[in-house]
């Protein structure tokens, strides 16, 4: 970690073109801007889990994950499209690696941001893309508000990404997964303070750290008992010891990402 440097996990590839997804410093020192994968995690493939989804820009060079809940609708972090268009974003599934040339790619017809979104730090982190084609994918179910139960503290949760696999590294270009337990409210808040608002953003780590999302896996996952549970939002640098990495709450937002789904 980067003293108390809070580093988004969203990657800096091509930030002239995702500058929404680059890192930010709130009151700290220098900002990290480096493209980064799952910590401590193993490789797998897209078969594996059809449902994770490259967000690239118009260039296919991926810069955050998403997750798809329909065969048009893919749920990601606000952090990762405020500020993009329809026209320089995109979305590729079935691809296992960055530089892959295989799998679906689709244009976004439609970008949802959750309207009270101003930073990832300030929660309200969640978007959600209308596709112009289907994606021929499985797309996976989602927690809905009363699902409040799924985050107790010790939870299995698992995450997926193409990030970077230390802080400041290089992006994987396989697609990686681990596992890490939620961390209940009270450990998080300790861990950021007043950052921490535990009616949108919920945490999951090691208190030892070694195991984490980083920058490039921003937008990602967090899966729990085969739902999609959380979106990757931010934490301080990455699998750092008693700071664990923070994720949207996707049951408060479950309602508005259920009618966005239906429009």
């Amino acid at each position: 970690m980067f003293g108390l440097t809070r580093v988004k996990k969203a990657a800096a590839v091509c930030v002239a073109t995702a500058a929404a997804a680059a890192t930010v410093a709130l009151g700290a020192p220098t900002a990290v801007a480096a493209p980064q994968p799952i910590v401590g995690g193993t490789t797998t493939t897209a078969s594996a889990y059809p449902y994770v989804m490259q967000i690239t820009n118009a260039s296919q060079s991926q810069f955050c994950g998403g997750t798809l809940v329909s065969a048009t609708k893919v749920v990601t972090a606000a952090h990762c499209v405020d500020g993009r268009t329809t026209s320089n974003t995109k979305v590729v599934g079935g691809r296992t690696y960055r530089n892959g040339t295989n799998g679906t790619v689709a244009s976004v017809s439609r970008i949802w941001i959750h309207p009270d979104y101003t930073s990832a730090e300030q929660g309200d982190d969640v978007a959600v893309l209308t596709l112009s084609t289907s994606m021929p994918y499985t797309p996976i179910g989602y927690v809905s508000s009363s699902d409040t139960g799924v985050y107790a503290a010790g939870t299995t949760a698992r995450i997926l990404g193409w990030g970077t696999t230390s802080s400041g590294g290089s992006s994987s270009n396989q697609l990686r997964t681990a596992t890490v337990p939620t961390v209940s409210n009270t450990t998080c808040s300790s861990a950021y303070g007043s950052s921490y608002i535990a009616s949108d953003m919920v945490c999951a780590g090691y208190e030892d750290g070694g195991v984490d999302t980083c920058q490039g896996d921003s937008g990602g996952p967090l899966v729990i008992g085969g739902r999609l549970a959380g979106i990757t939002s931010w934490g301080y640098g990455c699998a750092d010891a008693e700071y664990p990495g923070v994720y949207t709450r996707l049951t408060t937002f479950s309602s508005l990402v259920t009618a966005q789904i239906n429009s």
